[in-house]
């Protein structure tokens, strides 16, 4: 029985008997201090502080490197907006013609009606392209007092470079989860940084789609794996659906490839559904956000037909119709269920063909008939002359993933943890679905989530979602930078994965706790401490290189262009020299390298003639019909040594014309030779049927430009 007493007065004479109360009191405040729920809190805040520490460091990283790579603080104006190469530098454009209009609504009309950056053509800058974060940033820039602090440049670039530091706390905060440690996310972090080369190119390509669109695509992944914990609250389920949500529609906003991407993730989504390894309601739930977004965005885009017409949009409602429509068998012969899942699997397909084929065929739509006879090529049905398809075949970028990659991954000590950890959980994963496919099916979505006990659905998520779009990274280079980043996560959560050294440990008949907890950090900690010791001197030493941006030619032809010709004068040449002319000078093109519109990929090609077997009256007549002014010819693409014979630009002109191309080598039978010599090279001896229709008004060691005469050549 417990009763109230009145508190005695503390006598000098009896301090030496408070003593033992005094200590007890200290145990207490002790064990309160050190107790799980506190050092769960301590352990939070430490784990946290590192994730922004490393996403910081990413960022100073890069930023530095840029810097001192360009000397882009002490550059020109012109010669930092021509380190914007390519696609970037058009990108880049909008964002300064957002900043240099009269007015808001101004600027947006002049995206939506936009007559310049296609010769003839208006065309919906918004519609075409991905450039609402370029519109976002001009609005933030204009209307808020950062134009006392930063130019406008610097406002760009730096707020790309800071997505890095959400991109790489994105990454720790996956590989925490799935480990359950922070130091996992700080060995994902450390590896991404020294595995820099290979995870991410931001220091180069600044405005690029993909370092816009990554660092959100690592959230929606790091929020896809809290969402599929068997163990969450309504309310965490339901902000993990939010935050899902959001970083999705964000990445669907900023890269013109979100339905593809997302088509493989959705593919990820299916195979796990149908091994019984993640619940339905689940599946459902990431396929409904998926279509939610990409349709906000086709809004937003104008009603944009290349989404409408998209794979993942038709995937999914046939994945969803055959899911309510057929009737699943839910016993306890494996067989039938094998059979009755590959039935499944097959009419997704095949309904998933029928309707894109019928929505194309409804839309009309062309737009992205270029990347599926890519992918037929690539695939090996069929040798392909088609001129759009192999200007990506025959791009490095585009080609398998090169060797050395895995050389590098070696000497990080990256590779050895990921093949070892795949081979673990791929095997648990199958041991998985074969214990689900003999035990009977449970409509009960905590008991199916018990079911997969060898690997977890967090776990099994990020095991097919490394598989699929490694096999993705492996046949295209260009999409590594989609599989190496979440490699460092996967790799770092199997080192520090309790289920992993348990599996491993069983399998040899060694298995206790003591001994896993004592596998898991020493290993992990003997990388950490081997990274840190390697490649440290190596990133200051990089940190200390200074470089100079060095490009007079380019520089020379874009202040000529802005001192010599028109406002409205209408340019022809590259694609890639085009986009830095715009950026540069204004000036109107007549192609570009936003190539998703057949139409425009159609004026690319004829444009293009003017490195092919054609007549000065050809070129004439389809420069002409573009409304052209100017048209510039390049030494690097007429005498073009970088590809081989095959690849080579001019290659590819003659082998669409139907001509036998340059040099030693086999021809296919039915090539002839040409009538006419190369245009580019012929134009360079002035010879009369050329200076009738196009005079020279400019030339360096790099470029030739041309003024077309104005009189139309006869045909």
């Amino acid at each position: 029985m417990t009763t109230v007493r009145q508190r005695k007065k503390i006598n000098p004479c009896n301090q030496n008997q408070i003593k033992p109360h005094s200590e007890k009191s200290t145990k207490f405040n002790i064990q309160g201090i050190s107790s799980p729920a506190t050092w769960r809190m301590l352990c939070y805040i430490v784990g946290g502080m590192f994730a922004l520490i490393f996403g910081l460091l990413m960022t100073y990283y890069v930023a530095t490197l840029h810097e001192n790579d360009l000397w882009f603080s002490s550059i020109k104006e012109v010669e930092r907006e021509i380190s914007f190469r390519t696609e970037c530098g058009l990108y880049y454009s909008y964002y300064k013609q957002m900043l240099y209009a009269p007015s808001l609504k101004q600027g947006i009309t002049n995206l939506i009606y936009d007559n310049k950056t296609e010769s003839m053509r208006t065309i919906n800058i918004l519609a075409r392209m991905n450039v609402y974060q370029e519109v976002i940033l001009a609005i933030l820039y204009k209307y808020l007092p950062f134009w006392n602090y930063l130019e406008p440049v610097y406002f760009y670039i730096y707020t790309v470079f800071g997505l890095q530091t959400m991109y790489v706390t994105a990454l720790y905060i996956n590989s925490w989860l799935l480990s359950g440690t922070w130091l996992s996310g700080a060995l994902t972090a450390l590896w991404y940084i020294v595995n820099r080369v290979d995870t991410t190119r931001v220091e180069f390509t600044i405005p690029l789609r993909e370092n816009w669109a990554l660092p959100f695509f690592a959230v929606q992944i790091a929020g896809i794996t809290y969402l599929l914990r068997s163990d969450l609250t309504a309310i965490k389920e339901r902000m993990a659906f939010i935050v899902v949500f959001i970083s999705t529609f964000m990445f669907s906003l900023t890269w013109q490839f979100n339905q593809f991407v997302l088509l493989i993730q959705a593919l990820v989504l299916f195979i796990l559904d149908c091994a019984d390894l993640i619940p339905a309601t689940k599946v459902t739930r990431l396929y409904l956000i998926q279509v939610i977004c990409l349709l906000v965005v086709c809004l937003l885009q104008f009603v944009n037909t290349m989404i409408l017409g998209s794979l993942l949009l038709s995937f999914v409602l046939a994945a969803v119709l055959m899911r309510r429509l057929q009737k699943r068998y839910k016993g306890r012969n494996p067989v039938r269920r094998i059979w009755n899942l590959t039935i499944h699997v097959v009419l997704v397909l095949c309904l998933t063909v029928f309707i894109n084929k019928i929505t194309k065929n409804a839309l009309n739509l062309q737009s992205d008939e270029h990347i599926f006879k890519f992918i037929q090529a690539k695939l090996g049905f069929g040798r392909t002359r088609d001129f759009d398809a192999s200007l990506y075949l025959c791009e490095e970028a585009f080609r398998q993933l090169p060797f050395d990659t895995f050389e590098r991954f070696s000497d990080t000590l990256l590779l050895y943890p990921y093949i070892f950890v795949l081979f673990i959980l791929t095997l648990a994963a199958v041991t998985t679905i074969i214990s689900n496919l003999r035990s009977p099916e449970s409509n009960n979505t905590d008991k199916k989530e018990k079911r997969a006990s060898f690997v977890k659905s967090d776990v099994a998520y990020n095991l097919i979602h490394t598989i699929l779009f490694g096999c993705l990274a492996l046949s295209t280079m260009r999409m590594k930078y989609l599989w190496t980043s979440h490699v460092c996560v996967f790799a770092s959560f199997g080192l520090f994965s309790i289920e992993v050294w348990g599996i491993m440990l069983r399998c040899l008949r060694l298995y206790t706790p003591q001994r896993t907890s004592i596998l898991r950090y020493s290993v992990s900690i003997f990388v950490i401490i081997y990274l840190l010791l390697k490649f440290w001197p190596r990133i200051m030493e990089e940190l200390s290189e200074l470089r100079e941006f060095y490009d007079p030619d380019t520089v020379q032809l874009m202040n000529w262009i802005k001192l010599n010709t028109p406002n409205n004068a209408v340019f022809a040449g590259s694609m890639q020299l085009l986009a830095g002319v715009k950026l540069c000078t204004g000036r109107v093109l007549t192609n570009h390298p936003h190539y998703e519109d057949k139409p425009l990929r159609e004026r690319t090609k004829q444009v293009y003639q003017i490195y092919a077997k054609r007549s000065p009256e050809d070129v004439h007549h389809i420069l002409k019909s573009f409304g052209t002014d100017y048209v510039i010819l390049e030494d690097s693409i007429c005498y073009e040594r970088r590809h081989g014979r095959g690849c080579r630009l001019r290659d590819l002109l003659d082998l669409d014309n139907g001509h036998i191309m340059d040099g030693p080598g086999d021809n296919d039978p039915d090539l002839k030779p040409s009538p006419s010599p190369r245009f580019c090279d012929e134009i360079k001896r002035d010879l009369p049927s050329y200076t009738k229709h196009f005079t020279r008004v400019f030339k360096n060691k790099t470029f030739h430009v041309y003024r077309l005469s104005r009189k139309a050549a006869v045909k």
